[in-house]
């Protein structure tokens, strides 16, 4: 792995170290800015979540999301930006939901909770009957999830949730919900 390290060159480094969800794609958007079209900028995360949630961003964008290197659980992100007419407009999944509304729809059978935070945050506390994929996990589980229910996506702020909708709709999904603003303010029952 050192022998990649030694070949990548960033323009730019971002240290979000620490920090967890939204953070370090809050920062990585804000630092992509300053880039110009074809410069490389390296995120230090310690945040295992940050694999799928800069993934993610990177290709909802149109920059070049380049690949993550683990080296002893710091991750190495690399994202090239990418030129004007390549970079798409951020879109946010328009349907949601809100904390207090999803309470309400708890013990619906009609209905999936699906939390998409990494196996540990769910560990340490979910909303009661809730399913576990975690973003970067979603994919290889689409056909466990039934189309002809409704579902409610939620994570830690409504940012991996935003994009597992953004997924889940086009993989032929039509009732989904983001829930906002997510376990970080969720006054509902958990369940450990």
């Amino acid at each position: 792995m050192s022998n990649i390290t030694n070949q990548i060159k960033a323009d730019e480094t971002l240290d979000c170290q620490g920090l967890s969800c939204p953070m370090p794609v809050v920062k990585t958007k804000k630092a992509m800015e300053n880039l110009e079209p074809g410069q490389v900028l390296e995120v230090i995360a310690t945040d295992k979540g940050s694999l799928a949630d800069i993934k993610g961003w990177a290709n909802s964008t149109g920059h070049d999301y380049l690949g993550s290197l683990d080296e002893e659980g710091v991750l190495k992100h690399y994202i090239r930006k990418s030129n004007p007419d390549e970079v798409k407009e951020e879109k946010k999944y328009p349907h949601t939901i809100s904390n207090d509304e999803l309470q309400a729809k708890i013990d619906d059978p009609n209905a999936i909770i699906l939390d998409v935070r990494e196996e540990a945050e769910y560990a340490f506390g979910h909303i009661p009957g809730a399913v576990n994929y975690s973003f970067g996990e979603l994919e290889q589980h689409i056909d466990e999830l039934d189309k002809d229910k409704e579902i409610y996506v939620v994570c830690r702020t409504g940012n991996r949730s935003d994009m597992a909708c953004q997924l889940l709709s086009d993989k032929g999904f039509k009732n989904l919900k983001n829930v906002l603003p997510g376990m970080s303010q969720w006054n509902g029952p958990i369940e450990k």
